[in-house]
């Protein structure tokens, strides 16, 4: 049998199995699933296991030694099964979408240049026939996803981190239509997480649905409140894993995500109406309600993908109007925390998918990269054009500014904290060889003239290091041009003298990260730059080579690898508030510096606390690795 084409599925009995041709795309979670089992990609956990924190751990050391898929069997308190780790590896979800992802890349190919068809027309044949799938297929009231009715407390409460509010929902897909123009071609497919239990909502009836800045579903709510109505919500679980991509993929104007899933799993989007709301016939969950106009509830603490947790608001609230399932359903959860995870896989294949896309879309951009290790929004790294100027004997940023306005006006990108650019003409330079990419910047950039602030602005809703929630600043690090230092490689003497310091510890050639006193107040670190700054101002030459110091409270862990680095300066620092610079001036409104900029990622009062696994839950867990388990495999 060749494993790239067949599968036998039946009811997870492959003896008997039924031969069906994998081409003709996944029907089902559990067909997918099956189907991992088949070539060695899942695990089944036979062993009834706690939704409570338990299983969340299970997946989290899975996934951190590259582990197979899993299929939780016996979930304490539910009749239902859970999976997990469908995703945890970029080559297992290539594996999932192997028939489709070659007329995937090719149809976006061609919505960023539909001339290439008329070039090539046969050679474009198979993005036709793709794209023939995408169209959703409206389907009788009697197929799977109403097979029975259950309540929330039905549905396996899974807990992921201690400090969380209750049981969420990870995988969710949250559908919405217009109210102006309903109907599912301009339908809203979203991953906005759900909190099913807890805090103050009232069991099996209310549910909170916590979505952000730039989310579709905030258009629908605008729309539906200023009409004085309910916006109908359905929450769709499970189903053909291409369902579950499409509601995190960032898709070209006109695309939407109902057609998306089609065309990704090679099979229509099926769904029917019940009661007035749109209801997944392929998921294997369905939650119908309706969010009412100025209704919210307090929702979280949650344990988020910046690797914190995102703490107690309100957040609208969803009145639960019917629960369905289908047969056999299996919910499908995943576990968020200090990046990377499981969903660091779905930044991956959307790169993959989508290729060009950013670069059509804005002129002059050859590379954007949203940073996982850092929390994604928190920094962004682009590789842009510079040809305005190509006669002036001075180079400088210039195109490379407008690409940098562009970017931070375009959808998601404009939540981007700290956004470094620059142009390389050689072509060589890449924002995904991270380290050397920021070297590159570093060697280049003038901290008189190069970093751009934006002020009072918004920022992630998960990211707690600005001054309020959804509000903080921005910087623009722009170089350009020949290098203007050689990047030390060594700590230089002078930093060895400055009062406070414990430690310092050389990260990256140019870049130092620096222990020094516990964070107190704004106030006292502005005192404790007046400091420094008595100390390395006859020092600026010597530290020259020395473009970016990092105050944080561990230098050790800090500079031990490139992602901690870039998890602890990024996600704990709020650029107007914490750059600093020795020999800082302004000059016309624009803030330089002539030595060092500083970044102070020191934990502060406001920030989030960071996700610590709970000691008594890991060591139950053991079990699962210990020899004979299992796991053992993976422990």
């Amino acid at each position: 049998m060749n494993v790239n084409n067949y599968a036998e599925v039946n009811d997870g009995n492959f003896a008997n199995g039924e031969l069906y041709l994998c081409s003709m795309s996944y029907s089902s979670l559990e067909a997918c699933l099956l189907d991992l089992e088949r070539t060695g990609q899942l695990i089944r956990i036979r062993e009834e296991v706690d939704p409570h924190l338990e299983m969340a751990a299970i997946q989290l050391r899975v996934y951190a030694v590259g582990g197979p898929a899993l299929l939780f069997e016996r979930v304490k308190g539910s009749r239902f099964r859970a999976a997990s780790n469908i995703f945890g590896t970029i080559e297992r979800s290539r594996f999932i979408f192997r028939q489709q992802l070659a007329a995937v890349q090719q149809v976006i190919r061609l919505k960023n240049d539909p001339m290439a068809a008329l070039r090539d027309p046969l050679g474009n044949i198979s993005a036709g026939l793709a794209a023939m799938k995408a169209l959703p297929l409206r389907n009788p009231l009697s197929k799977p996803a109403l097979y029975q009715e259950l309540n929330i407390s039905d549905i396996p409460q899974i807990q992921h981190w201690p400090m969380d509010g209750g049981a969420f929902v990870t995988l969710p897909q949250v559908y919405s239509e217009d109210p102006d123009r309903p109907g599912i071609m301009r339908s809203n497919l979203g991953m906005y997480r759900v909190q099913l239990s807890g805090n103050k909502y009232e069991q099996d009836r209310e549910i909170g649905l916590h979505y952000q800045l730039h989310r579709g579903i905030g258009v629908h709510q605008t729309k539906a409140n200023g009409l004085g109505q309910p916006l109908k919500v359905s929450v769709f679980a499970g189903g053909p894993p291409s369902h579950t991509v499409a509601a995190v993929m960032p898709l070209p104007e006109g695309l939407s995500e109902m057609t998306f899933a089609g065309l990704l799993g090679g099979r229509r989007f099926r769904y029917t109406y019940r009661d007035g709301f749109c209801v997944s016939t392929d998921a294997d969950f369905v939650i119908t309600g309706e969010i009412h106009p100025g209704e919210v509830k307090p929702e979280g603490p949650f344990g988020d993908h910046l690797g914190y947790y995102s703490l107690q608001h309100s957040f609208p609230l969803m009145r639960v109007h019917k629960v369905y399932a289908r047969k056999d359903a299996i919910w499908p959860f995943t576990v968020v925390g200090r990046p990377p995870q499981e969903d660091t896989s779905f930044g991956q294949l959307i790169h993959e998918m989508t290729g060009d896309a950013i670069p059509n879309e804005i002129p002059g951009v050859k590379e954007v990269h949203a940073v996982d290790a850092a929390g994604v929004h928190p920094l962004l790294l682009a590789i842009g054009s510079e040809r305005y100027t190509p006669f002036m004997p001075v180079k400088r940023p210039a195109e490379l500014m407008t690409i940098a306005s562009h970017i931070l006006g375009t959808g998601q990108l404009s939540l981007a904290k700290y956004l470094f650019i620059t142009s390389d003409p050689t072509n060589r330079l890449s924002t995904h060889h991270i380290d050397e990419y920021l070297q590159f910047v570093l060697e280049r950039i003038d901290l008189r003239r190069d970093l751009h602030f934006i002020t009072e602005t918004t920022i992630d809703t998960l990211d707690y290091s600005g001054t309020g929630l959804n509000i903080g600043s921005k910087v623009v690090l722009a170089a350009y041009g020949d290098p203007v230092r050689t990047l030390s490689t060594e700590v230089a003497t002078p930093l060895q003298s400055i009062p406070g310091l414990q430690q310092a510890s050389l990260v990256m050639p140019g870049v130092v990260a620096v222990t020094t006193r516990k964070f107190t107040t704004l106030s006292d670190a502005a005192t404790e730059v007046d400091a420094w700054q008595e100390v390395l101002r006859d020092a600026i030459p010597v530290l020259q080579g020395t473009p970016l110091i990092v105050w944080c409270d561990d230098a050790q862990f800090t500079a031990a690898q490139l992602n901690n680095f870039l998890w602890v300066t990024f996600t704990r620092s709020n650029p107007a508030t914490d750059m600093y610079g020795i020999g800082a001036y302004t000059r016309h409104k624009h803030w330089g510096c002539e030595g060092p900029v500083i970044i102070d990622a020191r934990i502060k009062p406001h920030h989030a606390p960071a996700l610590v696994p709970d000691a008594s839950v890991e060591k139950r867990v053991d079990r699962f690795f210990a020899k004979g388990g299992c796991l053992e495999k993976w422990g």
